[in-house]
């Protein structure tokens, strides 16, 4: 099992939400087709046909999902 899948797993267990490195996750939206937009400290991730964006302010590691 390769790295991404085991960030992959974690993240589906909802276990370490808080422990993912910002690079991993980042890399991992990236590997599933999201597109980066940066405005400021936040890195906006949207994929079309999604709806909903990934919103991750970079300097406090908080990931949020916006509606």
């Amino acid at each position: 099992m390769g790295k991404y899948e085991k960030i992959l797993l974690k993240i589906l267990r909802g276990r370490s939400d808080q422990i993912i490195d910002y690079e991993d996750l980042k890399r991992l939206l990236i590997i599933f087709g999201f597109e980066e937009r940066i405005k400021g400290s936040h890195h906006i991730f949207s994929k079309s046909k999604i709806k909903e964006i990934i919103n991750i302010e970079e300097n406090l590691n908080l990931i949020r999902s916006n509606k």
